[in-house]
């Protein structure tokens, strides 16, 4: 097995590509070693020290670092304990389900703008915001703001401010006027 590995825009995470699907549907964030007990491979990541974030997206794992962590040493260690997994065969997640938290409890009367946002975020951002290792949810709209929550390598990444405001934000103003502000939450 040959696992690539790509940077991502945020220097405290790197992206790691097995060259097979790692999520079937949906993405799963763990943001610490409790958030990490339904995976095994998650937690196993997260008993390599300076290991701070682990994240599942469609063909990737996206690993987070911490500041004092050095990628020269974490990398041997971590391509050893993914490809290790992934050879065994052991399940990702042990309940298999995708940790795609969306809000449902939207308001009715904001269904049809609540579907355009969801569209743009589906076919504009999401997919972009994959190839560098992350992932952007919709978790509401309320009021003319919409929140968003940043996963794997958009989590804490120096860009996802100005990814948020100047991107998400003005091409979701743009196509849905009664939008005024994009949260992250």
């Amino acid at each position: 097995m040959f696992i690539q590995t790509e940077r991502t825009p945020n220097p405290a995470t790197l992206k790691f590509l097995p060259g097979e699907a790692v999520m079937s549907s949906g993405t799963a964030d763990f943001r610490d070693v409790e958030s990490a007990e339904r995976s095994p491979l998650a937690r196993r990541l997260f008993q390599i020290e300076g290991v701070t974030g682990v994240f599942f997206g469609g063909d990737f794992v996206s690993v987070s670092k911490s500041d004092d962590a050095d990628w020269q040493m974490l990398k041997p260690v971590i391509l050893g304990v993914i490809m290790e997994h992934f050879v065994a065969g052991h399940p990702l997640l042990l309940d298999d389900a995708a940790q795609t938290a969306e809000a449902e409890a939207d308001d009715g009367a904001d269904a049809e703008i609540i579907a355009q946002i969801k569209e743009l975020l589906d076919t504009r951002v999401r997919p972009a915001v994959a190839q560098d290792g992350g992932d952007i949810t919709y978790q509401g709209f309320q009021n003319g703001i919409v929140m968003l929550q940043l996963q794997g390598s958009c989590q804490g990444c120096p860009s996802s401010t100005m990814t948020l405001k100047m991107g998400i934000e003005n091409m979701l103003k743009h196509y849905i006027p009664e939008v005024v502000e994009v949260r992250a939450v």
